[in-house]
């Protein structure tokens, strides 16, 4: 890979807890990250949330504002991550599909317990989603 991909991520807090799927594949394969993935050529950048939040939970929400982001770089892979707030529609109960092998409402007050992707405990930290 010779140049940065563009990414998003989804980020739903619901009564004290963040929806986060559990990866399927690389990067993070098998970890809990926030639903997202690539943007498409040509895809806006919200439009790309809304259809990673629904290939990988089932769920549909509105897209809000971006609330940070974040890179990922190894020898492999250089991602530059975007992460939009998003607020729910419908359907509450999240259902994994895509790449996604699970999917669960965390508690905020366990996310360390939890086997995150790295640096999503620290983005949440930092961007004050949780203590």
């Amino acid at each position: 890979m010779s140049n940065p991909k563009l990414c998003v991520g989804a980020l739903l807090v619901c009564d004290q807890a963040v929806l986060l799927i559990r990866r399927g594949n690389p990067p993070g394969e098998g970890r809990w990250s926030l639903p997202g993935g690539r943007v498409r050529y040509r895809e806006p950048m919200v439009q790309a949330v809304a259809r990673e939040l629904l290939e990988e939970t089932g769920l549909t929400g509105e897209v809000g504002e971006l609330m940070g982001w974040t890179e990922l770089i190894n020898r492999n892979r250089h991602y530059v991550i975007a992460n939009f707030w998003v607020w729910m529609k419908t359907n509450t109960t999240p259902t994994a599909g895509s790449d996604a092998t699970k999917a669960a409402w965390v508690p905020l007050k366990q996310i360390n317990d939890w086997n995150l992707v790295d640096g999503l405990a620290d983005f949440l930290l930092k961007h004050k989603v949780t203590r």
